[in-house]
């Protein structure tokens, strides 16, 4: 340790000047971006829809099918993506039965951000909408037999009651995702292509492309100066969206 070579800013250097840099910070940012968006509205769907179910035995059952791709490892995922789109697969065989031409997935840079997305909200949705639903299991039952008196059907009570209350779970849920957006899901994005060199301008995120460099050239400090870049911009984004959140409504900032 003590006769190590310093090497001063070298990792930094080489994240920063690279060619791909464009590609990953865009790819990075933009995921986790439309997965945080996305992801948001399907958990509350989910949980507004597995409390609204009036048998409690069938809320469980439901919510413990929903939950189960969450433990599923991305490799046994990629398995059966591969099984679905792959020149042998299901959809080319069902396309080759009707007389269509078949297509190959593995090479439409396009249409992989929709697998992509398809692919996190089916992982990720039913885990995220355990606070939600926890939340809103909690609320005063007597709000909504009030509103339903009152006439208001359910939309007009998710509207009035559920949402408001649930603003300040989520504003706080996103202060939070806000620190890991410069960290991508690098199992999904480096498992799911299965190795398809064509997509590397869909996949490359700043995780892949780290492993990548480190894999070729067996350099340990670039990793650990990706993760202190990650670390420092993510505590940094907190500290400035909670102040933004501070600022326009002081109730629902972390602190």
């Amino acid at each position: 340790f003590y006769r190590s070579k310093w090497v001063g800013l070298s990792n930094f250097q080489f994240i920063f000047t690279s060619n791909d840099f464009a590609t990953f910070m865009r790819n990075t940012l933009c995921y986790n971006l439309l997965f945080m968006l996305v992801g948001i509205i399907f958990a509350i769907g989910i949980a507004v829809g597995v409390n609204e179910l009036g048998q409690r035995k069938l809320a469980k059952f439901y919510h413990t099918v929903l939950f189960m791709p969450y433990f599923l490892s991305w490799i046994i995922v990629t398995y059966v993506v591969y099984a679905f789109i792959s020149s042998t697969g299901l959809i080319n065989n069902f396309l080759t039965s009707i007389g269509r031409e078949t297509v190959n997935i593995y090479a439409a840079v396009k249409a992989w951000p929709f697998i992509f997305l398809f692919a996190n909200i089916w992982h990720y949705a039913c885990h995220g909408s355990i606070i939600y639903l926890a939340t809103i299991t909690g609320l005063d039952q007597e709000l909504y037999e009030a509103a339903a008196i009152d006439g208001a059907g359910k939309f007009k009570q998710f509207r009035f009651i559920t949402f408001p209350q649930l603003v300040p779970t989520i504003v706080l849920l996103q202060i939070l995702a806000i620190g890991r957006i410069l960290n991508g899901d690098f199992d999904m994005f480096y498992n799911l292509p299965n190795g398809a060199g064509t997509l590397r301008a869909a996949y490359l995120t700043l995780d892949v492309y780290v492993y990548q460099a480190m894999k070729s050239a067996q350099n340990l400090g670039l990793p650990s100066a990706a993760a202190f870049f990650q670390s420092i911009t993510g505590f940094i984004l907190v500290i400035v969206t909670n102040g933004i959140v501070r600022k326009i409504e002081p109730d629902l900032a972390m602190y």
